[in-house]
């Protein structure tokens, strides 16, 4: 209790401003009491406002009150100074619930500071200081307040556990080493943790590196979504364009059909109209007749009626009779529109597959895993052809352009830019993207296998135009014995078994670009990892006089 009351004294005595014991303690009029220099300096800072205020009570003093030291206050500080009496530990140092508390302290326990792994106690900063000034504690291990202390020690024999069983991979005491434990592999508690701490540091680098591949694959996937969202956008763009040229195309079909109709219904009702007004005249002619033709009739006197029968006797030539026949008028072009719109409805239906099918199959994101079998390949293979205006005069296309043939004569193939000039080679008709697989079936000497960008060089040196021997084509080379591949003027030799049919399996989104040898089992020869920018086309490419390779019709 004394204790407590000289921490309540001290507390009495601390100025409220710098939290210290008093320091030349003065007391103002409200009976608060403070260092003369925090006050003085505290009434400084109000001295544009000419009002004076007590820190703690708020009241205020005009005019500034004259500040005289407090000489008893100053005694009992100067006392307790003497003493060597410190203030009491703030709350804060105490142990709350959650904390680790010391193990020495009695009464309202402290924090604990650190934890001994020998003595297995927690100690406060002041009940620590034995281990840092005895020799015998500074051996001891100190850590982190714990609260598992007492999981270091063995519940059989209550000893602590300095050893590690690694036959049953529990730690262990040194009378379990010789007991249960005899004739297991025990090492050190501290050689075992050395071993893990070693594999715990590769382990901490394998995720480190997975921690950066993810965080670029992170990048790699934004970008992605944002090439998404560019790319989905303009598609609707360009589509909402398109179809409103298709609309407005249709009105202006629909609005030329209008017009056509309205102006052959004013040429025929002009025509009929026409017609209709020299009926009426005819009709009041023939009238007039007929009522001088009555009055003739009448007349008695036999010379009159002879004299002027002659001039009323004679009809003027008559208009044209109508024919009676089936009217349809305009029914035929309600038809034609009709089957105009039956056949539109027909493309839409069948192109309209197409465009869906499109849709459906973008793929950005995830690239999907390499097929492993044939029947896997097969799933991506769909028919190519040859384009016939990129063939070289040497080479003879047949089987439908899928199969190529070098001959010594020439063919009589019409001039086109697209024609290779310099080399035997040709191109596919059929643009290549997304997902493809096909097969090569070559015989002779020797042929080169290739996928190519359409704006590779026709003519010129082997470096412009022939295959991979620039940055626009991939090829693998084939013959008898061996296989070569080369890109960009850089050959590498491919060993493999030698087949006369060579797979190709391109996923173009993902760059990848792979040949295998095709016999009963698939045999990768070369796999390319790049980024392709344009569609891609096949090609082949001949050295020898009557080589022929075809694509194969796999479905």
């Amino acid at each position: 209790m004394a204790e407590k009351e000289v921490q309540l004294d001290q507390e009495t005595i601390s100025c409220s401003i710098c939290l210290d014991l008093l320091k030349d303690p003065v007391t103002i009029p409200c009976g608060h009491s403070y260092c003369m220099n925090c006050i003085k300096t505290h009434w400084d800072q109000e001295k544009e406002k000419e009002i004076h205020s007590c820190p703690q009570c708020r009241q205020t003093f005009t005019p500034r009150p004259v500040l005289v030291k407090n000489t008893m206050f100053a005694a009992l500080v100067e006392e307790l100074k003497k003493t060597g009496l410190q203030a009491a530990p703030a709350d804060h140092c105490y142990a709350g619930p959650e904390d680790v508390s010391c193990d020495v302290c009695t009464g309202r326990k402290l924090k604990a500071f650190k934890s001994c792994l020998v003595c297995l106690a927690s100690y406060c900063e002041k009940h620590l200081q034995p281990h840092y000034d005895v020799v015998q504690l500074k051996k001891h291990k100190l850590v982190d307040p714990s609260r598992k202390l007492q999981e270091n020690i063995c519940s059989r024999h209550d000893e602590v556990m300095k050893m590690f069983c690694r036959t049953d991979q529990q730690c262990i005491c040194y009378l379990c080493s010789v007991e249960e434990h005899k004739g297991h592999d025990t090492v050190s508690a501290a050689a075992e943790r050395t071993e893990r701490q070693r594999e715990l540091e590769v382990s901490r680098q394998n995720i480190q590196q997975r921690i950066l591949d993810r965080v670029k694959d992170v990048k790699v996937f934004q970008r992605e979504v944002e090439a998404i969202s560019r790319s989905a956008d303009k598609a609707v763009e360009d589509s909402e364009k398109i179809f409103t040229e298709m609309i407005r195309l249709i009105q202006k079909r629909s609005s030329d059909v209008k017009q056509q109709v309205r102006s052959q219904q004013e040429t025929v009702a002009t025509r009929v109209k026409e017609l209709q007004e020299k009926m009426e005249q005819e009709i009041t002619e023939l009238k007039r007749k007929d009522a001088e033709m009555k009055k003739l009739s009448h007349t008695e006197d036999h010379t009159q009626f002879l004299h002027n029968y002659p001039s009323l006797s004679a009809l003027s030539e008559s208009t044209s009779s109508i024919n009676i026949r089936p009217l349809r008028y305009f029914e035929d072009v309600t038809a034609a529109v009709s089957e105009l719109r039956d056949k539109l409805q027909d493309v839409l239906r069948e192109k309209w597959t197409n465009v869906s099918l499109t849709v459906t199959e973008v793929d950005v994101l995830l690239p999907q895993p390499e097929p492993k079998t044939r029947a896997d390949f097969l799933r991506y293979s769909g028919e190519i052809t040859l384009d016939p205006n990129t063939a070289h005069t040497q080479l003879l296309l047949s089987e439908g352009n899928r199969k190529a043939t070098v001959m010594s004569k020439q063919q009589t193939y019409s001039s086109h830019p697209d024609r290779f000039t310099k080399f035997c080679q040709v191109l596919s008709r059929e643009s290549l993207t997304g997902r493809c697989y096909w097969e090569v079936e070559w015989r002779g000497e020797g042929v080169c296998i290739a996928v190519a960008y359409k704006n590779i060089i026709r003519a010129g040196s082997q470096k412009n135009c022939g295959f991979g021997f620039n940055d626009k084509s991939w090829a693998l080379s084939c013959n008898n014995n061996s296989y070569t591949f080369c890109y960009n003027n850089v050959q590498t030799p491919v060993s493999g078994p030698p087949s006369s049919r060579v797979g190709v399996y391109l996923d173009h989104s993902a760059g990848i670009l792979s040949f295998y040898s095709v016999s009963k089992t698939m045999t990768l020869l070369h796999r390319v990892q790049t980024t392709f920018t344009q569609p891609l086309y096949a090609g082949l490419c001949f050295f020898f006089f009557v080589d022929t390779a075809e694509f194969c019709k796999l479905k």
